[in-house]
């Protein structure tokens, strides 16, 4: 998909997770169209956004039904989620590190010659500068891996994140444009064949997978009811 709303993205992750039908996920949402400060399940905006910037500059709050950190998204972010069923990894175990260490070897063949590709705790770097945030849902049958690549940013629009009362140690204190980093200042390829190599990376862990339209798959989970359960409402926007 390109430049979705990133609520209704959540929305639509949501109920792909909830629907136990043997069927794996690969979502790619390529540039958020209106700009969006994006928390964790338990964040609080008062301690992460400064809401009267982000008023003036006309963001939007949302609350996503994943942990992690707080994140601002625009036109230059893209949101990769993989969704998948659990014996579809069946050497991870399921719990949070494995299975972002598993992340981390997913993109090795995308980034391995940018740089000093790592993941530093939650988030993928080049050396100590952050280019991707991760967050993690996991269950008995399926987990949820989503990620918000930088490809680029607006230095204003991370005016309206506050310093976080608690950061990853690699980050020492250092605010939010000293210890992040542009991917397209990295990556050598353009950011289509970015998107592109997405999908190699999926072959190369094995994956079979074929091109669905997002009506496609929002018009199959109208019509199946999500098998009668209740659709759900984690996900939610904020006013400010």
């Amino acid at each position: 998909m390109t430049r979705q709303c990133v609520y209704r993205m959540l929305q639509l992750e949501e109920d792909l997770l909830r629907q136990d039908k043997g069927t794996s996920w690969l979502i790619v949402n390529d540039g958020i169209p209106k700009p969006t400060v994006v928390m964790g399940i338990s964040g609080k905006e008062e301690k992460l956004v400064d809401v009267d910037v982000a008023r003036h500059q006309g963001v939007d709050l949302v609350k996503r039904f994943t942990g992690g950190g707080t994140v601002v998204l625009d036109e230059g972010s893209i949101l990769v989620s993989l969704i998948c069923e659990a014996d579809r990894t069946p050497d991870v175990p399921l719990f949070p590190r494995p299975l972002m260490r598993w992340s981390k070897e997913f993109y090795d063949p995308i980034f391995s010659t940018c740089g000093d590709f790592k993941l530093s705790e939650t988030d993928y770097t080049f050396g100590d500068l952050k280019f991707g945030g991760n967050a993690q849902y996991i269950s008995k049958r399926r987990w949820l891996h989503h990620t918000s690549f930088l490809w680029d940013y607006d230095p204003e629009r991370m005016k309206c994140l506050l310093h976080p009362p608690k950061e990853p140690e690699y980050r020492k204190k250092r605010t939010h444009l000293d210890f992040l980093c542009k991917l397209k200042d990295y990556y050598p390829g353009s950011r289509e064949a970015f998107i592109g190599g997405i999908t190699d990376a999926l072959e190369h862990a094995g994956f079979e997978w074929q091109d669905v339209q997002e009506e496609e798959v929002r018009a199959q989970l109208a019509t199946e009811g999500m098998g009668g359960k209740k659709r759900l409402q984690s996900t939610k926007r904020i006013p400010i």
